[in-house]
């Protein structure tokens, strides 16, 4: 009674008296235990880079008290001896939807063009009024998923929409209520490209739809602060009031996270960017972002290419892909961009140490890796001072393992939460691994136990024979049976672990049934393995071409001075084709063109018996894009081509070797008023921002027709569904861009309208329209309401009944850029003739020929000798269809588009007459650089088997020592045209 008496008195003075909690209890004491727990004798990580070896942490209340060599532990404390184990602080996950159900698409059967909500903003898919608190909860089986990896932080948030809202920062603390693990209901506000699965407002409906509608909210944000809007919108408040936290944007690509960025830039937000493990492939790039990523670790398997047919569909890129992206954590640490890891995009947790030690083995530092859990996470969260590490006044987070933590046969025993154990395995179970004999009724076995401590396993023989056995180990007993080799004899034993003994001895069971005893003599400890010889699951990492696509170049060409020597030169200019003529490049320049010119330490190209161009120019492409068409609304003007430059495609190179060096990337045809367009140099290995031409002229994609009313969609509610409709909604528009812009020039505070400000530089001639048309009707038309708003239509692309109207055109100031031969393939085409683009030009016309085709597009040059044999066309003047005329159209003709001193050297050397269809391009070069060379070209073929060769043979090898492998998909990319939509791919 007495000790009772004694051990309540010690309680209850280790104990506040007076304490604060304002709630009542019912369920027992209110009194709170206040003593202390020191763990010593352990290796302390307070930080990755501040270790304590034979350290003492002391916590209490959920908190660290202090921590150090010499530190005072209070009587009233509970002592843990962690001698021989090390302590590190709990990793944080910063992108999650820990306790947040996933969306789920509700499904609508017809086109929503509407937001459903009133007083938000105007798109359901912007949402930043959500608060992830408000749906959280607390789930408790996948927190141990969590704990296991070493988890004891997330942060948490919806993860649906474009503007999502504010996250949660949650300690995975079991034993406590989301009073105490809730460090901020407001950690973040996030952001990402991908509409939400919930809404079904059908815009934006594409990658550049996403862009569009990001700089716009950001645009509406700033007016609406400003007190200009006469309505509440709650969604824009709500933006305004988070744009104070951490901003996160889920980017998941190495191209979108550039996207991602130069929003942010634009709009003063310095993004934490969601990365996609790619960014290894643009690291310079990545690094001029300025921005910290979040790194996903769910590195692809490797492909089982065992079958030969099967292992085709797999590309060269998606192969490096596997060999590459182990890698990426150590190119950004090495190039000095900061980071952390997630587990987002992996199947579970459990799977996170596996591929964080591949990434180790790849080469990143162990340290860099424990910062990247711990330090960098809390201070993205800025809670630098509460988790991350354990220094006096953080949170008592922390795991205690057997050693190493990226030591693949490290432990992990506990993980402590806000002062809470979380037992993952039991840390005093004794290791009993190593060689014994077993000696059995007069007979010697060799049992051998390895594995984990709590899970060990066994294996027995006898001489070298290995007899099937079963053995389990737990809470200190151990238990094995075995049937020796003739199958008669069955042993049964049970024995005790010693702590004191490295023998295991115990109860002996015979296979008569009689009782003896048995012994196991520990002889040795298990062999290891030998870790200087190679980890077989490090292959050897090939190196990264530019793009790192088949084709790409293993260093980026470099501009040159080239002296072309007696070519035959289509100068596409008055001077006409030029004979045994020698033309002169420099610094990206044509500089001299005539005869015996001299090379001044130039290369010399012998162009005897070929021919020299301008670069062909397409002036209405779809290669080089990610997204054609954003069908969300009836006009799209807001939108970007150059937003979705697509600098990987393969048709860019395609193109080059048929002699493309410009193109005009054109938006779809989905509306009456398309995006904006990009005119592109095909610089093959280049960025896309290199790629856009700079001082770009403004264009603009229109169309008219059975695409933009939706004659052949299904679908009967969107404005316009006529042609008469179709009229309406560009006077309506035009009408409305000219009130803006007048607005605007006036003075008066207004709305900035990305869509509006696209449609005055129409109205006020800094923009040019490129519409796709085909029946005469609808031409006349759009002449008509341009030249009631004062500005005229630059192109009219397609064009197939222009010769039916080629003397208006003339008198409006159009221009037409044609099909050679395409008739027949829809009903509104039906009119259409070869002779069309002869036609159109004998009536003053400039006219060029275009591809709408990723495939013709690579035969230009024979599009345009077809002008010859329809309507006998000049050789130069066919040749000039795909050359100065598309740059006329495109206001480059300046620039590019024939062969004149002074203008970019964008030359094509063809081995044969360049209307021929046996001709080839030899070089193609944009500014003096070298992008296709016919003969380097059978070269990179060669290096392209060798290289899929050996990494088919890495794979195999992977698959043979019983790595997981993954089915053979073939991943390709569609061939765009005017009508494809984003959700057709």
């Amino acid at each position: 009674m007495r000790i009772r008496l004694l051990s309540l008195a010690l309680f209850l003075a280790s104990a506040t008296v007076f304490a604060q909690d304002y709630f009542p209890t019912n369920t027992g004491v209110k009194s709170k235990n206040n003593n202390y727990t020191a763990f010593t004798n352990a290796k302390i990580f307070v930080t990755p880079t501040q270790i304590v070896e034979n350290g003492t942490l002391l916590i209490k209340n959920g908190k660290v008290i202090q921590v150090g060599k010499s530190v005072t532990v209070p009587k009233n404390s509970v002592t843990v001896d962690l001698k021989g184990k090390s302590i590190y602080p709990s990793f944080i996950d910063i992108y999650s939807d820990f306790g947040i159900a996933k969306p789920k698409a509700s499904g609508g059967r017809s086109t929503q063009y509407e937001a459903t909500r009133h007083g938000y903003y105007w798109n359901d898919h912007v949402m930043p009024e959500n608060n992830a608190l408000s749906v959280f909860k607390f789930d408790a089986k996948k927190a141990a998923e969590y704990q296991k990896a070493g988890f004891g932080v997330v942060n948490s948030h919806i993860q649906d929409g474009i503007a999502r809202g504010t996250g949660i920062l949650v300690t995975l603390n079991d034993d406590g209520t989301n009073s105490d693990r809730i460090l901020d209901d407001r950690s973040a506000q996030y952001f990402s490209l991908t509409r939400s699965a919930v809404k079904n407002q059908s815009y934006p409906s594409s990658l550049m739809g996403s862009l569009a509608l990001l700089r716009q909210m950001y645009s509406d944000a700033t007016w609406y602060a400003n007190g200009n809007s006469d309505t509440k919108d709650l969604s824009l408040e709500a933006l305004n009031k988070n744009k104070g936290l951490v901003q996160i944007f889920e980017a998941g690509d190495k191209g979108h996270a550039l996207r991602a960025d130069k929003i942010g830039d634009a709009n003063n937000i310095q993004y934490v960017i969601l990365a996609g493990g790619n960014e290894y492939e643009s690291i310079a790039d990545i690094k001029a972002t300025n921005a910290t990523y979040i790194l996903p670790i769910n590195f692809p398997v490797a492909y089982d290419v065992s079958n030969p047919y099967q292992a085709d569909n797999v590309s060269l890129a998606d192969m490096r892909g596997w060999n590459q992206a182990p890698s990426n954590p150590k190119v950004l640490a090495d190039n000095g961009v900061p980071f952390t890891f997630t587990t987002h995009d992996l199947k579970s947790p459990a799977a996170f140490k596996d591929k964080l030690l591949r990434a180790i083995a790849y080469g990143l530092p162990k340290t860099k890796a424990l910062e990247a859990l711990t330090t960098v996470p809390a201070q993205i969260l800025g809670k630098s001072n509460q988790i991350g590490s354990l220094q006096k006044g953080s949170y008592a987070n922390f795991l205690i393992t057997s050693g190493d933590i990226f030591d693949k046969s490290t432990a992990l025993y506990e993980n402590w939460g806000q002062g809470q154990k979380n037992v993952i395995t039991n840390k005093d179970v004794k290791d009993i691994s190593g060689k014994h004999n077993l000696a059995i009724n007069g007979n010697i076995y060799k049992l051998e136990i390895k594995g984990a401590a709590d899970k060990p396993s066994a294996t027995l023989k006898q001489d070298s024979t290995t007899i099937k056995s079963k053995f389990s180990y737990k809470e200190d007993w151990i238990d094995l049976a075995f049937t020796t080799n003739e199958g008669e004899k069955r042993y049964r034993m049970t024995g005790v672990v010693s702590p004191a003994s490295d023998n295991i001895s115990g109860k002996l069971v015979l296979p008569n049934g009689s009782e003896s005893t048995f012994i196991a003599t520990k002889t040795g400890d298990v062999d290891k393995k030998d870790k200087t010889k190679k980890d077989n699951n490090t292959p050897e990492l090939l190196p990264i071409t530019y793009p790192n696509v088949g084709y790409g170049y293993t260093t980026k060409p470099k501009q040159e001075n080239i002296l072309f020597k007696n070519a035959t030169v289509w100068t596409s200019e008055d001077a006409g084709i030029l004979k045994n003529t020698d033309v002169l490049v420099k610094k990206g320049k044509i500089v001299k063109i005539g005869s015996n010119l001299s090379a001044g330490g130039a290369t010399v190209v012998d162009a005897t018996g070929k021919h020299l161009t301008a670069g062909i120019i397409d002036e209405h492409s779809h290669i080089a894009g990610l997204s054609i068409n954003e069908g969300g609304q009836n006009s799209s003007a807001e939108v970007k081509m150059e937003d979705v430059v697509d600098n990987e495609d393969v048709d860019i190179y395609r193109n080059l070797a048929g002699g493309v060096t410009s193109i005009q990337l054109l938006h779809g045809s989905a509306n009456p008023i398309g995006g904006r367009s990009a005119l592109l140099k095909l610089k093959w290995g280049e960025s896309a921002n290199e790629m856009i031409y700079d001082n770009s002229p403004k264009y603009i994609k229109f169309a008219l027709g059975e695409n933009v009313k939706q004659s052949n969609w299904g679908s009967r509610s969107r404005f316009p569904q006529t042609r008469m409709g179709v009229e309406q909604m560009f006077i309506d528009y035009f009408q409305r861009g000219k009130e803006y812009d007048e607005k605007k020039k006036s003075g008066q505070p207004y709305r900035y309208d990305e869509e509006m400000e696209v449609i005055a530089e129409i109205i006020n001639g800094e923009r040019f329209i490129s519409c796709h048309s085909y029946v005469q009707s609808e031409i006349n038309m759009l002449m008509k309401v341009a030249e009631k708003f004062n500005f005229r239509v630059n192109t009219f692309t397609h064009i197939l009944e222009g010769y039916k109207v080629a003397d208006k055109m003339k008198e409006h100031g159009a221009g037409a850029s044609t099909f050679s031969d395409w008739w027949a393939y829809k009903y509104e085409v039906n009119d259409a003739i070869p002779y069309n683009a002869a036609i159109m030009q004998s009536q003053g016309i400039t006219v060029a020929i275009n591809s709408d085709d990723a495939e013709m597009s690579r035969r230009l040059n024979q599009e345009a000798a077809k002008t010859v044999k329809y309507g006998d066309m000049t050789e130069l003047e066919a040749w000039k269809m795909v050359t100065i005329n598309p740059a006329k159209l495109l206001h480059l003709d300046n620039r590019v588009g024939s062969i004149k001193e002074g203008k970019d050297a964008d030359l094509v050397l063809w081995n044969n007459h360049p209307l021929s269809v046996y001709a080839k391009a030899e070089k193609t070069l944009i500014e003096g650089v070298v992008y296709f060379d016919l003969e380097k070209d059978k070269q990179q073929r060669a290096a392209i088997k060798n290289e899929r060769n050996k990494l088919i043979a890495m794979m195999l090898e992977e698959k043979e020592g019983g790595k997981p492998t993954q089915k053979p998909i073939k991943k390709q990319k569609p061939k765009f045209h005017c009508d494809t939509m984003d959700t057709e791919w």
